[in-house]
């Protein structure tokens, strides 16, 4: 019961740091400036007023949303890892220190938040809203250039990134603690339960952008 209090001590501490670097981030990198500028070469400016005021009116829904697709996320990355750990050791295993590991795990991905703030306010001052949109730090993408690729190709090359591989190292260690083994064999659980289930993800949003792109 005590780590369960302290899974949605740390869901909701996920979700406010979250929210507080990306409305961090809106205001140093001007996102909404930038919004607006894209949005002149399709709309007239009454139509991109609609859009903003209603923009304004269901603003509040972003720190009710946030909170809901940590907490589907991480379930369902939890319960595929739990599968894999089920299928490598018959012991009775607590779903919630699985959670408890990938909540925490979870932080690391606020990193790259910080990162393309840090990026774009002190190194590539001159962006758009596509560099925003697609900058994924210390990834594929970064290397390649989105512009060379085609739409659908650009997620798969910003997940190959060194914050996922922290993020499965880290599991892996947490993991290896948890089944009372080590970090290799934790890795072969992740390996065999959350690496594929991330492979179809990629290639469902894969599915997805080429036929409606």
């Amino acid at each position: 019961m005590k780590i369960k209090k302290t899974n949605y001590l740390l869901l909701l501490l996920l979700s406010s740091v979250s929210i507080i670097v990306s409305k961090a981030g809106n205001n140093l990198l001007n996102v909404e400036e930038l919004y607006y500028q894209s949005l002149t070469v399709h709309l007239t400016s009454q139509q991109i007023e609609r859009i903003l005021e209603v923009q304004k009116k269901i603003k509040w829904l972003y720190y009710i949303i946030v909170p809901i697709i940590t907490l589907i996320k991480t379930m369902i990355i939890s319960s595929v890892i739990y599968v894999g750990i089920m299928l490598f050791d018959s012991r009775k295993m607590n779903f919630n220190l699985v959670w408890h590991y990938v909540l925490k795990a979870e932080f690391i991905f606020i990193l790259v938040s910080i990162f393309k703030i840090v990026w774009f306010c002190c190194f590539q001052t001159n962006y758009n809203l596509k560099d925003l949109q697609y900058f994924y730090p210390l990834s594929a993408l970064n290397i390649t250039g989105y512009k060379r690729l085609e739409v659908w190709f650009i997620y798969p090359f910003q997940v190959i990134n060194l914050f996922e591989l922290l993020y499965v190292i880290y599991l892996g260690f947490e993991i290896g603690k948890l089944t009372e083994t080590n970090t290799d064999q934790g890795l072969k659980i992740l390996g065999l339960s959350y690496v594929p289930a991330l492979f179809l993800w990629v290639a469902t949003v894969m599915f997805f952008t080429l036929n409606y792109s």
